[in-house]
This record gives C-alpha cells, sequence and structure tokens, in this order.
C-alpha cells in the first residue's frame, strides 16, 4: 500500500484500540482528508466528529487544545499538515509539552503527536517545503520520528501515539504515494530509537532517514557497479537516534557518509557526523562526510529548486570521493 494509506491504517488502528486516541486538525473530514495524499479519508465516517475533529485554521489552537486534552488524559494526534505552518505552534510544543514532564516532576505528562509534512515537492517554494526536524531534535522533551517506508510509517505511528512524551512526527511528501509492503498480520508497532539496516555492506555506512534513505539505496546500487559495498542504515527516529547501530556500521566500514535533504548548515547529520568522529576516531579511514543543501529557500522554479536537491548522484560522488580519500562537501 501507499505511505498515506499505512499511516491512515496505523492511525486508525489505533483509534480502534483505545478510545481515547484522537486527531484534530484542518479539514480532516473533507473529501481530501487534510491533503491530496487523503491521510483522513473515511476515519470521521467511522469514528464521528467528535474523535476526528475539524479545527478552525490556526496551528497555534490546534496544539494549544491537544496539549491540553493530553494533559487531561487523552492521546490527541494534532494534524499540522506542513513542518512550515507547524511554526505557527513551537510555542505551545516546545514551550508547553516539550516540559511539563520536566517541570512537574513526572506528574504530569503530555502524550500527544504533533503530524507535519516534511522535504521538497516540485514547485511548492520557500514556504512549503522545509526539512527542520534537527530543530525538534534539540529539544529536550521531544521524541522525533521520520519513517521512510509504508510499514514504518503505520509502525511509527503506532508507537508514537501510544509513547507518553510528545512526538514529532514527520513524514515526507514525496513518500505519500510511495508503495511497499505492509504486514497486515501483525501489530507492526516499530520501536522508538531503533535504527534499521536496509542494505549490508563493509565497505562503506551511508545513513539517511525519511525520502533520503531511497535515494541512499539508489547510490548503492550504483556504488556496487563501482566495486563498492555501501551499508544503508534507515535512522527511522531522530530523537532518540540509534547511536550504537551506527558505531557498529562505521567500525565495520571505516567510513560514514550522512546525506540530508535540508540545509548542510547546523543540520541533524552534523550531530551523527561528530559523535562518530569523536568516538570512533581511531577506527576511521576516512574523515566522515555529510551532504546537504545550500543555506538558502527553496525557490520555486524548477531548474533552481533542483540547485537544492541532494540527489542519489550526489551521493554517489561523494561516496567516491570518500572511498578514495577525498573530502569535498557537496554544498555549503
Amino acid at each position: 500500500m501507499t505511505f498515506a494509506d499505512a499511516v491512515r491504517l496505523g492511525l486508525a488502528e489505533e483509534m480502534r484500540r483505545d478510545p481515547l486516541v484522537w486527531a484534530l486538525g484542518e479539514d480532516l473530514s473533507s473529501a481530501h482528508g487534510s491533503t491530496s495524499a487523503a491521510q483522513y479519508v473515511g476515519l470521521q465516517q467511522e469514528f464521528g466528529a467528535h474523535r476526528i475533529v475539524d479545527t478552525p485554521i490556526s496551528e497555534s489552537t490546534i496544539m494549544g487544545a491537544a496539549v491540553g486534552a493530553a494533559l487531561a488524559g487523552t492521546r490527541p494526534v494534532a494534524e499540522l499538515r506542513f513542518a512550515d505552518f507547524g511554526l505557527c505552534a513551537v510555542d505551545e510544543l516546545v514551550n508547553q509539552a516539550a516540559k511539563v514532564r520536566y517541570m512537574s516532576g513526572g506528574q504530569a505528562r503530555v502524550p500527544l503527536v504533533a503530524r507535519q509534512s516534511i522535504g521538497m515537492r516540485r514547485g511548492m517554494a520557500a514556504q512549503h517545503s522545509q526539512s527542520n526536524e534537527a530543530w525538534f531534535a534539540s529539544v529536550p522533551g521531544l521524541v522525533v520520528v521520520t519513517p521512510a517506508t509504508p510499514a514504518d510509517g503505520r509502525g511509527l505511528l503506532k508507537a508514537s501515539i501510544r509513547c507518553d512524551d510528545p512526538v514529532v512526527f514527520m513524514e515526507h511528501k514525496d513518500l505519500w504515494l510511495a508503495e511497499g509492503e505492509v504486514d497486515l498480520e501483525e501489530d507492526g508497532e516499530v520501536p522508538l530509537g531503533s535504527a534499521r539496516v536496509v542494505r549490508s555492506g563493509a565497505d562503506l555506512t551511508i545513513v539517511a532517514w525519511s525520502r533520503m534513505v531511497l535515494l541512499a539505496q539508489q547510490a548503492a546500487l550504483v556504488l556496487a557497479e563501482h566495486g563498492i559495498q555501501a551499508e544503508v542504515i534507515d535512522l527511522r527516529t531522530l530523537w532518540p537516534w540509534d547511536r550504537d547501530a551506527v558505531f557498529r556500521s562505521v567500525r565495520k566500514t571505516g567510513r560514514l557518509l550522512v546525506p540530508q535533504e535540508t540545509v548542510l548548515a547546523c543540520g541533524f547529520a552534523a550531530e551523527v557526523v561528530s559523535e562518530v568522529a569523536q568516538g570512533l576516531h581511531r577506527f576511521l579511514l576516512a574523515p566522515p562526510t555529510r551532504l546537504g543543501a545550500p543555506r538558502m529557500p527553496v525557490p520555486f522554479a524548477a531548474v533552481l529548486e533542483d540547485e537544492c536537491r541532494v540527489d542519489a548522484h550526489d551521493i554517489v560522488g561523494a561516496a567516491l570521493a570518500l572511498s578514495r580519500g577525498q573530502t569535498e562537501v557537496a554544498h555549503a
């Protein structure tokens, strides 16, 4: 099934399992179910308007209501549509939801999920294309989830809803219609903080998340033609991130490449690279390398948008340079 269908299924399954799970957001009951990917279509018909709740066009209102409802004992899923729009709800999410457990000494928790779409989709320009997952990963108290496959979309949403802390669930717009196998015979929950080895290899480790996992897989196929066996690791969650899985791989390969879609400066790739450089410097055969976009807003024009994209060709080029002892970074 598609990524969007799998995540919708995961939400429906959790709502059937637990009557305290509900969702709120803009136009969830419409024919398009909030977005063109129709992630909520049919859910209000099954669960009613009191559990699939249409809200005003106000992200701060959506998040504020979700925080209060979570404190009161329910498990809301707050649909913020685009991560860009989600910035309107940062105060409620970062200054309230993320801090309540700590400030109350564990007496109160905020078990909510903030769904936000990230990444570039053709022609969506500067205000609908941001990937700001690193921002949220830096906030104590937040869990950050970035699935890459339909099965993980379903399974990680289940884990996010069951988590007792606030979770920022970030799904790439270009993955909504991507198809993949989903085992409907199993509950499918995917543990938070557990990476997945997508492809095994002994020459180079590529660590990625969200849509970049698919591009890393494409790059690995090309690298194999050059005699380089790349191990591809899908982090799945950025906080907590599976440091042990990455370290095991890099100890084996001696080389690390971390591509990210967002701006190179201050991205989560820097966190992974710095941890590996500090902790595994004796095992490294070459300096760890990261890829990212130039520090500029995403343009509308397709030819300029392409200049901002990190693609499989970029990953192949960086991997070849890394294997040959060169350390140039694709975008500065």
